[in-house]
C-alpha cells in the first residue's frame, strides 16, 4: 500500500471515529468523550494535512526548487503540533467549566462501547502507518501515526473514567480525566514539535548521525589527505550532506572522480535518500589557504 493510499486509510478511518464520539459525546453530556472527539477531529484534519504535504513532498526538485520539497513534510508535522495544542487548550477550558458546573452524565455504557471501537481501529491503523513511516523517515506519516496511537490511550483512559463515573456516581472524573488527557496529547506534541520544526530551520543532523556518516569517509582514508567544512541537514525524509575532500595533487581527475562516487555511493546506502555534494581540494590548494 502507497502512501497516499495509507493517508487515505487514516482518513476514512477518523472520519467515522470523529462522528461517531461527537454524537455520542453531545448526548451523553460527557466532556471527556467530546473532548476526545474534538482530539479526533484535529486527527482527522492532520491527516488531511498529511495527504497533501506528502503529494507535494514527493514531487521532483523543479526550477523554482531547486533543492525538492521536502521541507513541506515538516511543515505540515510543525501544523499539526500546533493543532494539538490548541485542542488541549480548549479540552482543559471545558473541562474547568464542567467541574464547577457538573451534571449527570446519560447512558454512559454507550460512550464506553464509542471509546473501545475507536481504541481498536487506532491500534491497527497507526501500526500500519507507523511502520510505513520508519521505512520511508516521513515526520509527516510520524506526525500522523502519533496522532492515531495517542488516540488509543486516550479512547482507553476516558472508557475507564465513564465505568469508574457509571459505578461510584463520581461526576468530578469525567473532567479530570479529560485534563489528564489534554496534557498527556500536548506533551506528545512537543515531543513531535522537537522533531519536526529544528529542519525548518537546516539544524544539523544528529551527532551519531554525523559521526555514521563520518566514519564511512573515513574508511577511504588512504586515497585522500583530510576533509573538513562538513555539513548535513535534514528536510523531511531527505538529508543533505556536503564536505571539502582534500586529495593529493598528483591524482588524476578520474580517480578523484571515482573516490567521490564510492564514498556517495556509501553514504546513500546510509541513508537512501540523501543528496551528498563533495567539493574536491588538490593538496596545495590547502597549503596556500593555510599561508
Amino acid at each position: 500500500m502507497n502512501h497516499s493510499n495509507l493517508t487515505i486509510l487514516s482518513v476514512c478511518s477518523n472520519f467515522v471515529i470523529v462522528v461517531l464520539k461527537l454524537i455520542v459525546g453531545f448526548f451523553t453530556g460527557s466532556v471527556a468523550v467530546i473532548s476526545e472527539g474534538i482530539h479526533s477531529s484535529m486527527d482527522l484534519f492532520a491527516s488531511i494535512i498529511t495527504f497533501f504535504s506528502i503529494r507535494i513532498s514527493n514531487q521532483p526538485a523543479d526550477e523554482d526548487h531547486p533543492y525538492g520539497h521536502g521541507k513541506a513534510e515538516n511543515i505540515a508535522g510543525t501544523i499539526e503540533t500546533l493543532l494539538i495544542f490548541v485542542a488541549g487548550i480548549w479540552i482543559i477550558v471545558e473541562s474547568v467549566n464542567k467541574l464547577v458546573n457538573p451534571h449527570e452524565i446519560r447512558f454512559p455504557a454507550l460512550g464506553i462501547m464509542v471509546m473501545l471501537f475507536g481504541a481498536i481501529v487506532n491500534i491497527i491503523v497507526s501500526r500500519i502507518i507507523k511502520k510505513a513511516a520508519d521505512e520511508a523517515n516521513s515526520v509527516a506519516m510520524k506526525s500522523n501515526a502519533l496522532h492515531l496511537y495517542t488516540d488509543v490511550f486516550t479512547s482507553l483512559g476516558i472508557a475507564l473514567s465513564l465505568f469508574l463515573v457509571y459505578i461510584t456516581g463520581w461526576l468530578w472524573l469525567d473532567p479530570v480525566i479529560a485534563i489528564l488527557t489534554a496534557f498527556y496529547i500536548m506533551y506528545e506534541a512537543y515531543k513531535l514539535l522537537k522533531e519536526s520544526f529544528p529542519p525548518l530551520m537546516d539544524k544539523r543532523l544528529s551527532a551519531d548521525e554525523e559521526e555514521a556518516i563520518k566514519q564511512i569517509i573515513l574508511a577511504h582514508k588512504a586515497r585522500f589527505i583530510e576533509f573538513h567544512d562538513f555539513r548535513s541537514r535534514r528536510a523531511g525524509a531527505e538529508e543533505y550532506i556536503d564536505f571539502h575532500l582534500v586529495v593529493s595533487s598528483s591524482m588524476t581527475i578520474e580517480s578523484a572522480h571515482s573516490l567521490c562516487d564510492e564514498i556517495e555511493a556509501e553514504i546513500m546506502n546510509f541513508y537512501a535518500k540523501a543528496e551528498v555534494l563533495i567539493h574536491l581540494e588538490p593538496e596545495e590548494e590547502r597549503v596556500l589557504t593555510r599561508i
